[in-house]
């Protein structure tokens, strides 16, 4: 290797590391609090639930700050280097600290991820470009985070299905309307889908496949 690009692989390396944003202060305590919110709330469908964990005010990390804290945690909590993760926009602090903290592999092709994170709700690929698992393993589907501007004070949608005693009316603020309209017609491969959590700051509303939408 010559001087050259030892120098650029030390810049590299330098700038990686501005912009790692701190990860979890207690990894175990803080993967365990991040796994059962995130199972809470796919139990209970359209519940907002809040991510509580060691890491520091979006304030005080930048990284944190635009991923949202929720998105964050729970990327940090669930990836490893077996779970390949695609990033819908660029996000240099999120990729840095999913490679740095939990080895995870960052993938350009949507249909290869297990873990998705779109930023820019507004942006959202068609569904079909995700993967939604096979009828021999289901399982092998993406689960995708989209951050919204709010949980609250949009467009009202009812949800119906297991985890919910009747029916729970939602309004999150951001989606596109085709996303319930895509987010439907894969109701047809069910047991294939996908699992979609709503995020925005530090709370989050799991939309489980197995919940059935109605456009109000």
């Amino acid at each position: 290797m010559t001087a050259r690009q030892t120098s650029r692989t030390s810049d590299t390396a330098r700038i990686a590391l501005d912009t790692l944003a701190p990860g979890f202060a207690d990894p175990v305590r803080d993967t365990q609090a991040v796994f059962r919110a995130l199972l809470d709330a796919l139990a209970r469908p359209g519940r907002i639930g809040v991510i509580e964990t060691s890491l520091p005010a979006a304030d005080a990390a930048p990284g944190v700050q635009r991923a949202g804290l929720a998105a964050f945690a729970s990327l940090l909590a669930l990836c490893d280097y077996a779970t390949p993760v695609w990033l819908a926009q660029p996000d240099a602090a999120l990729a840095v600290a999913l490679r740095f903290y939990a080895g995870a592999p960052l993938t350009d092709v949507p249909a290869e991820a297990a873990f998705a994170y779109v930023h820019d709700a507004a942006a959202l690929p068609p569904l079909d470009t995700l993967a939604s698992g096979t009828p021999e393993s289901p399982e092998q589907s993406a689960t995708v985070f989209v951050c919204v501007e709010s949980l609250t004070g949009g467009a009202s949608v009812t949800l119906r299905g297991p985890g919910i005693e009747d029916a729970h009316i939602i309004a999150p603020v951001g989606l596109p309307e085709r996303f319930w309209h895509e987010r439907a017609a894969l109701a047809a491969v069910f047991p294939c889908g996908i699992d979609f959590y709503l995020v925005c700051g530090d709370q989050l509303v799991g939309l489980p496949r197995t919940t059935h939408v109605e456009m109000n």
